[in-house]
């Protein structure tokens, strides 16, 4: 029994002489709670649906007013009155809107009329759950507006609401691929670079270090470098086999330009976290904190990158993360290139944001770590 009780007391005082691992214990789970419960708020808010109204008319002015009650009622949508058609069409690829309702020059007139009159409400499905929830949300409120409401494509007297996805159908397994891969990069950037050099801190290796004529710079930019390359490749192969279970065929959506930008984005995600791990554990002396951190890492940087949950339904408060949180911009990105077909100038401000954090977090990883004991 003397000698159980001695491993315990032990065990016990090595965790307690361990506050980064003591805090950690404490807080994660409330961080946990705070993140997932804001990124999971069950129904989606704020998805922006822009309307173009071309009839202008009475009916047309009641369909608004519909939208408003839901957007000032259960906060489904946030409306945006937009004048011009082409502009609001413009801003559903660049992914402005999730959603563009188009009331068409006639409306009031086939209302008045009894015959049916249409609304065509474009769909960015390239987030399955956003398209799928504007659409209920806007059929859903047609029913107020007369009572021969007409269900969807339906012909005769009343509303008929026309929905028509603007890409290629994509099902939610399919939309997951860009986090998938975001989700590789993140492990891959935890498990190399400075990760080798908390390894060799704890077996004691990291002292032959000082044995050589390495700067720190040379030290950070060379495990970066290895980090880079073993990363690039894990998110590559992740990308293929991911595309392959979920039934799409990259060959056959995906363009050499587009092949070199997704090559760009996976390029610049990895250096920026290579640099930001470095910050954060470039002291580091135990693979025990390493483990900690990771978990909680994970949860602070994927599920608020509207992998998973459109940022737009996030609270204010955790939008704001978003914004600076590198993690969404590369979603963005791939997922733009993958199913959108886009080019470098519609995710130019991705990359840009993307290639600015890499470098200051590689200046500030290298100029933290400490080349000492």
């Amino acid at each position: 029994m003397h000698r159980i009780f001695a491993i315990f007391e032990r065990d016990l005082r090595k965790f307690v002489r361990n506050p980064i691992v003591v805090m950690m214990s404490v807080l994660m789970p409330i961080v946990y709670l705070v993140i997932l419960g804001s990124s999971f708020q069950g129904e989606l808010k704020n998805i922006p649906v822009a309307v173009v109204d071309l009839d202008a008319g009475p009916h047309a002015t009641r369909v608004m007013e519909l939208l408003h009650s839901i957007e000032a009622g259960p906060g489904t949508v946030t409306v945006y009155n937009v004048n011009d058609q082409g502009v609001a069409m413009k801003g559903l690829r660049a992914g402005l809107f999730k959603g563009v309702l188009i009331i068409p020059h006639d409306f009031s007139r086939d209302v008045v009329r009894g015959t049916s009159a249409n609304l065509g409400l474009f769909l960015d499905n390239t987030e399955a759950i956003a398209s799928k929830t504007v659409q209920a949300a806007v059929q859903g409120a047609l029913p107020d507006f007369k009572t021969d409401f007409v269900a969807v494509r339906r012909t005769g007297a009343g509303i008929d609401l026309r929905p028509q996805d603007i890409y290629k159908r994509i099902d939610y397994d399919q939309s997951l691929i860009p986090g998938v891969v975001i989700m590789a990069i993140f492990l891959g950037a935890m498990t190399t670079g400075v990760f080798n050099i908390v390894m060799d801190r704890f077996l004691g290796v990291e002292e032959s270090y000082f044995l050589t004529p390495l700067t720190r710079t040379d030290i950070v930019m060379g495990l970066v470098t290895s980090g880079l390359v073993i990363t690039t490749l894990i998110a590559l192969l992740v990308l293929f086999l991911s595309s392959l279970i979920s039934g799409i065929y990259l060959w056959q959506i995906v363009t050499f330009s587009g092949f070199l930008l997704i090559l760009a984005v996976i390029v610049l995600s990895t250096l920026g976290l290579q640099g930001l791990m470095f910050i954060i554990m470039g002291r580091a002396n135990h693979p025990r904190i390493v483990g900690v951190l990771s978990g909680f890492l994970n949860v602070i940087f994927f599920f608020p990158s509207g992998a998973i949950y459109p940022v737009e339904s996030f609270p204010a408060w955790l939008r704001v993360f978003a914004n600076v949180n590198p993690e969404t911009y590369s979603v963005h990105a791939l997922r733009s290139i993958l199913y959108k077909g886009v080019e470098f100038g519609a995710i130019k401000g991705d990359i840009l944001f993307l290639a600015v954090f890499a470098v200051i977090m590689i200046l500030l990883g290298t100029a933290t770590f400490k080349r000492t004991l």
